[in-house]
C-alpha cells in the first residue's frame, strides 16, 4: 500500500470521528488526543486533503426504533442521550469543520453503518483512509474493518486515537489493526503535498 505522501490528496481522506465532549472526557488525556488530531486536521488541510467529521446524533425517530436487544444504545435512546441538538452531540471546537467539509451523522458504532460516508467517499474518487477517533475500541475499530472490507488503504493514526481501557487500547493498535491498517503516529504522518 502506498503510503499516504505517495498518494494523490484528491484521493486521500482523513477522517475524524466521535470527537464529542462525553467521548473526550471518557479516555485518559482526551484533550491532549483532540489538540493532535486538530493539528492533523489543519496540516490535512493546508497540504489539501479531505477532512471528513463523524459524530453520534440521533433524531427523536432514530431513539424510538432503537430494539431492546441493542445493548449499547438502547439505555441511551431511552435516556434521550446524544439527541440533535444537544451539547453531547457537538463536535469539539477544536476541530470545528472548516468552510464546505462534508460532516456525517451516525447513529450506530461504525462510521459507515447508518450514514451516506461511501458515497461521500466514491463522489471524492477516495482510496486512503487517514483515520483518527474516540473510542479506539468503538467508533476506530468498526470503522477500521468496515472500511478494510471496502477495500480502503487504511491508515490509524495511534496518538489521535484513546480508549477507556488502555489495555484494549494497546491490545487493537498492537495487534489487530495492523492486519488490516498501517499503525502511526502523528509525526510520523507524512501527508500528500509536504516537503
Amino acid at each position: 500500500m502506498a503510503e499516504p505522501s505517495q498518494a494523490a490528496p484528491d484521493r486521500t481522506a482523513l477522517l475524524l470521528m466521535d470527537y464529542q465532549p462525553p467521548m473526550i472526557g471518557s479516555v485518559p488525556k482526551g484533550d491532549e488526543v483532540v489538540d493532535r488530531a486538530s493539528a492533523v486536521a489543519d496540516r490535512a488541510r493546508a497540504a489539501g486533503v479531505p477532512v471528513i467529521h463523524v459524530r453520534l446524533a440521533f433524531q427523536l425517530a432514530d431513539h424510538a426504533a432503537v430494539p431492546d436487544r441493542n445493548k449499547l444504545f438502547f439505555g441511551m435512546a431511552g435516556a434521550g442521550f446524544f439527541l440533535d441538538g444537544s451539547p453531547e452531540t457537538d463536535i469539539d471546537p477544536r476541530l470545528k469543520p472548516a468552510g464546505d467539509e462534508i460532516v456525517v451523522t451516525k447513529t450506530r458504532v461504525g462510521a459507515f453503518s447508518t450514514t451516506d460516508l461511501i458515497t461521500h467517499l466514491r463522489a471524492k474518487s477516495v482510496e486512503t483512509l487517514i483515520l483518527g477517533g474516540i473510542s479506539t475500541s468503538g467508533v476506530v475499530l468498526s470503522t477500521v474493518r468496515d472500511a478494510a472490507d471496502r477495500d480502503f488503504g487504511l491508515y490509524v493514526l495511534s496518538d489521535c486515537c484513546a480508549d477507556g481501557d488502555e489495555n484494549v487500547h494497546r491490545l487493537l493498535l498492537e495487534t489487530v489493526f495492523p492486519t488490516q491498517a498501517t499503525v502511526l503516529s502523528s509525526a510520523e504522518l507524512s501527508l500528500p503535498g509536504e516537503s
